[in-house]
């Protein structure tokens, strides 16, 4: 299936490793032009080289900025300031408790998971809405859906990107512009080697029973990968995704047990 998006411009942010580089690979395949984004320059060059043996034909530009910053995100939209398509991602909070999290953690937290994204959209959106085609997908977390106490912060930052988000959607439809949102739980990429080396530590346990814990939580019993992630991330910047806006999809393996 051709989704329609060969030469256009993505900007895939925090896409150095992980979910970010996993989505830009497979817009890489679609032959979109592909603005990868981190802070570490090495490990950009490192993401570009990697991508560039995955997709031979990949048109891949680096451009390092810290999107947490004002600084930073001018310089990842003058990088490519008309672009077609933005992925919103970035490192979430680490999980904590209440009396941990004073005003600083969570203005950390607001601005990396909440403000961050919403002030690219608010530079990028009226190019977007100007040549009748945008599409603008938000990484968040199935904490949106499902919030669990440790991951408050996470929890608060993204459902107020979410919130944004819907109320940006409305009008942005009308011009070819869709803003939805991916909800990962249990992908298998750095951050679940995170949560295994802590439940590690917690609980005093090794690699392989650390995975197998965290796999029994998931309905399907096993993690996601990030390519299936990917594929559905490309999905939802394709020409013929146009009606679909202001949707959380999740993909955590069937193991949400709402029915919305």
């Amino acid at each position: 299936m051709d989704l329609g998006i060969k030469n256009k411009k993505a900007i895939v942010c925090a896409s150095s490793q992980g979910l970010g580089l996993a989505c830009a690979t497979a817009l890489a395949r679609e032959g979109a032009i592909v603005y990868i984004n981190g802070r570490d320059v090495t490990r950009l060059e490192a993401a570009k080289a990697k991508l560039s043996n995955t997709v031979a034909s990949a048109q891949v530009h680096i451009v390092a900025a810290d999107i947490t910053t004002e600084k930073g995100r001018e310089a990842l939209v003058n990088g490519c300031p008309d672009a077609d398509i933005l992925i919103n991602n970035n490192a979430g909070p680490q999980p904590g408790n209440l009396a941990d999290w004073d005003h600083s953690a969570w203005m950390v937290a607001l601005e990396s998971n909440m403000l961050a994204p919403i002030l690219l959209i608010r530079a990028l959106i009226p190019g977007m809405r100007q040549r009748k085609f945008g599409r603008i997908v938000n990484i968040t977390s199935a904490m949106v859906k499902s919030p669990r106490t440790h991951m408050g912060l996470s929890t608060s930052a993204r459902t107020g990107l979410t919130a944004f988000s819907k109320a940006v959607g409305i009008d942005a439809v009308i011009d070819n512009v869709t803003i939805n949102n991916l909800l990962p739980e249990r992908i298998d990429t750095p951050r679940q080697e995170f949560l295994a080396q802590r439940m590690m530590k917690m609980h005093s346990i090794d690699h392989a029973e650390a995975r197998r814990r965290i796999v029994e939580t998931v309905a399907a019993k096993r993690f996601g990968t990030p390519e299936e992630f990917a594929d559905a991330c490309a999905f939802l910047c394709a020409a013929q995704s146009g009606f679909i806006s202001g949707q959380n999809l999740q993909l955590d393996g069937g193991s949400y047990s709402g029915l919305i």
